[in-house]
Formats: structure tokens, C-alpha cells, sequence
């Protein structure tokens, strides 16, 4: 055998040693590891987000036959032209995005409400709304000092999410109790108690009260606008069912929002469409930071449809009414 042929044999053994080692290794790693180190799932995630309670939706029970209380749902149904408009919109149209900007659904709602659609903005129900009245109005607490430009404020009891908003948010928190039978303390109260805010960036104000049921009157209301130098969110989720509403303001007083939801007295819960009514300033401020195509097309149609068949619910608000005075 030649010294070529040996040299050449030498470096084939040479090479399958070496593919042999390659094909044996096995790197050694701590249990659970993966290749490339990386944090603890706990150090991605914010801290305010750690010490947050959600928010603790209604439970849907199981059990047929209950008579259900808890989340507020209407007991009738939508009307059978709404379930007719949405059954005919299930088609190709399913397949495209639905309009940004609810313009129709706005249109209509400026029409009822005598305003403009500038005046409106239209959320995935009047919870995102409330959320992006946080995130456009209200500056991040970075400092343990009082400032007001971070102060959410809300009267107690009242709507839970609002607390839960500004700890998502991670602004600071005013909660003020409403007298011992849920009327609302009127300017002079508040001002001789020294805990109201009248500076605060945002106030929420529940009316009528949930989960108290107490209305307040629209000349006590405006005072306290009035009063406020922040933006106030009047939220009429229940409104059709009291005396008397409060919607004149957010046309009247530029630092005024009014909340509203098709999902109480138009028994739309399953879709999700609420609006602000307010200041065209405050309603373009908020639409720059909502979510493109936020209103789902179905429930578009639904609300569309709702605003043309309020004779039907109108005469639902009255029974539900009967009903609430018999029971009380």
C-alpha cells in the first residue's frame, strides 16, 4: 500500500471520528432550561399588573330555570326586527372588516341625540369607552406626591371597574362614599370634607347609581360639572329607566362626556356597542387612541337597527319599570 493511499485513509478515519462526536454530543443544561437563557416569565411582566385585582364579570349560570339578577340583563328580548337585520347581514360580509368609524350607527345616534357625529364615538361597549377616557385624560402616577392631572374619581359605591381602570392604568385613585342612602353629597358637602378632588384629571359619576338604583337630578348634576375643572364622564348605562338624563350637558359643557350602552335597556349585551356623547375636542382625542375596526359589524347592525325600532323597546322600559315598583 502506497504512502498516498495510507495518508488518504488516515483522514477518512479522522473525518467519521469526528462526525461520531458531533452526533453523540449532548449539551449538558440545567432541568427546564432552554438553549438561550432567558428571564423569569415574572420579571416581563409590569408590577402594577402583579398587584392587580380585574375585574370579576357577572357569572353565567349553568342551571336552567334561575330568575338571573347579578349582570343586569335585560329580560326581554331584542326586537324581532333586530334579530331579522342581524340574521340577514350573516353573509360574504363576514369576510371583510366592518366600518371604522361606525359611521352609520353615528349618524343615526347624532339624529336621535339632535348633535353631529363628531359628537360621538362608538366603543366595543361603553367599557372601552370608560378605558379610553383613562388612557387619553389622565397622566401615570410616577411620583408618590399628590398630583391631580393622575387622579381618577369616582363616588362609592359604584361601577367596580372604575377602580380597576386606573390600576391598569397605574394613576391614583379617589373614592368618596355617597350618603348612608346613596344620594349624592351636593358642592358644599364635598368641598366641606375636603376629600373631593375638584381638579381631578377624570370623575366618573354613575347615574343612575349602580348598584344602588338612585337617580340624580340634572341641575345637582351640572353643579358639580360645574364645580370640575378635569373631564366628568356622566355614565347613563340605566338611564332610560329613570326620571331624567343628563345628555344636554355633554352638549353644553366642553369638559362633559356622557357614557351610554346598548347593552341594558336594548338587551344588546351579546354585542357589545356602547358610545360617548360629548365636546367633538374630547370625542377626536379619544378616537386617536382607540382600536381600528373596534365595533364588530354585527353588533353595527344590530344598534342600527335598534334606533329604528324604539317604539318596541320603549314599551319593554315601561313593563321593566311595573316591574321594579312591584318588587320594591
Amino acid at each position: 500500500m502506497g504512502s498516498q493511499t495510507r495518508e488518504l485513509i488516515k483522514i477518512n478515519e479522522y473525518r467519521k471520528e469526528r462526525l461520531s462526536l458531533c452526533l453523540d454530543f449532548q449539551p449538558i443544561l440545567p432541568q427546564n432550561s432552554c438553549l438561550m437563557s432567558k428571564p423569569q416569565t415574572a420579571s416581563l411582566i409590569r408590577p402594577i399588573v402583579h398587584k392587580l385585582h380585574a375585574y370579576v364579570p357577572g357569572e353565567q349560570p349553568k342551571i336552567k330555570g334561575l330568575i338571573k339578577l347579578n349582570t343586569n340583563e335585560n329580560p326581554y328580548p331584542p326586537s324581532p326586527k333586530v334579530l331579522a337585520a342581524v340574521r340577514a347581514a350573516v353573509d360574504d360580509r363576514l369576510r371583510l372588516y366592518p366600518n371604522p368609524t361606525a359611521e352609520k350607527l353615528r349618524t343615526k345616534l347624532a339624529k336621535l341625540h339632535r348633535c353631529h357625529p363628531e359628537n360621538i364615538l362608538v366603543g366595543n361597549g361603553s367599557d372601552e369607552v370608560l378605558a379610553l377616557a383613562t388612557r387619553a385624560f389622565v397622566e401615570v402616577q410616577n411620583s408618590p406626591r399628590h398630583n391631580s392631572r393622575t387622579v381618577i374619581q369616582y363616588f362609592t359605591p359604584s361601577y367596580s371597574l372604575y377602580p380597576v381602570l386606573a390600576d391598569i392604568h397605574g394613576t391614583a385613585k379617589n373614592a368618596v362614599p355617597l350618603n348612608l342612602d346613596f344620594s349624592m353629597p351636593d358642592v358644599a358637602a364635598l368641598k366641606r370634607a375636603r376629600q373631593w378632588d375638584f381638579n381631578a384629571a377624570l370623575t366618573f359619576i354613575t347615574t343612575p347609581n349602580a348598584p344602588g338604583g338612585r337617580g340624580y337630578a340634572t341641575n345637582q348634576l351640572e353643579k358639580l360639572c360645574r364645580a370640575q375643572n378635569g373631564v366628568v364622564v356622566l355614565d347613563e348605562a340605566y338611564v332610560d329607566f329613570a326620571d331624567e338624563n343628563a345628555l344636554a350637558l355633554a352638549l353644553k359643557h366642553p369638559h362633559v362626556l356622557v357614557a351610554r350602552t346598548f347593552s341594558k335597556a336594548y338587551s344588546l349585551c351579546f354585542q357589545r356597542v356602547g358610545y360617548f356623547v360629548g365636546h367633538p375636542d374630547l370625542i377626536a382625542a379619544l378616537d386617536k387612541i382607540r382600536d381600528s375596526y373596534n365595533v364588530n359589524g354585527l353588533g353595527q347592525i344590530a344598534a342600527e337597527a335598534t334606533l329604528d325600532d324604539l317604539k318596541y323597546y320603549r314599551a319593554n322600559f315601561k313593563k321593566i319599570i311595573a316591574a321594579l315598583t312591584r318588587t320594591v
